[in-house]
């Protein structure tokens, strides 16, 4: 049945890339919704991993000489712990809980932003130990935690080759 939509999902996947790429906060925000359509949640999440593992790489090679070492060091080594915890814990909870907190999550934080415009996360690095555990940890439980590590990142007011090489690394 998936060979029946398979060029649909290819040419969604490539969207999600392309307008989370531009956006600055990642693909998943728009790729796992999509994926969750044409397969069950824990391989949406394995699929997810090797979509930005092949998307990454790209993205550090075309803005390799925009990498941020501190925010590496302080949001990416937090980042990456806490996606590996995530990604442990998502077996003991029910898919279909995963998806609605995924849903639920998503709403709340674009609430947040939009009810509060002048909400400022100041650049420190508690603030990028703090992000990059949650963005983490929302990585690997929900299989997204791109929208989190962007927000946190736009704290340090970057220019975009900055960004995006530093995100796609971390």
């Amino acid at each position: 049945m998936l060979s029946r939509y398979l060029p649909v999902f290819l040419i969604l996947a490539l969207l999600a890339e392309v307008l989370g790429t531009i956006g600055g906060f990642g693909s998943s925000v728009f790729f796992v919704p999509v994926a969750n359509f044409y397969f069950d949640f824990q391989s949406v999440l394995g699929i997810t991993a090797l979509f930005h593992l092949s998307s990454n790489v790209t993205k550090i090679a075309f803005f390799r000489k925009g990498l941020d070492k501190r925010l590496l060091l302080y949001l990416g080594i937090p980042a990456i712990i806490f996606v590996s915890i995530g990604a442990f814990l998502s077996k003991y909870v029910n898919p279909g809980m995963l998806g609605l907190i995924l849903g639920v999550f998503l709403i709340v934080l674009s609430l947040v932003f939009l009810i509060f415009k002048k909400l400022v996360i100041e650049d420190g690095n508690k603030n990028a130990i703090a992000g990059g555990v949650l963005s983490g940890l929302s990585a690997g439980l929900l299989g997204t935690g791109g929208a989190i590590r962007g927000i946190t990142m736009a704290a340090f007011k970057m220019d975009k080759a900055t960004f995006i090489a530093t995100s796609a690394a971390i």
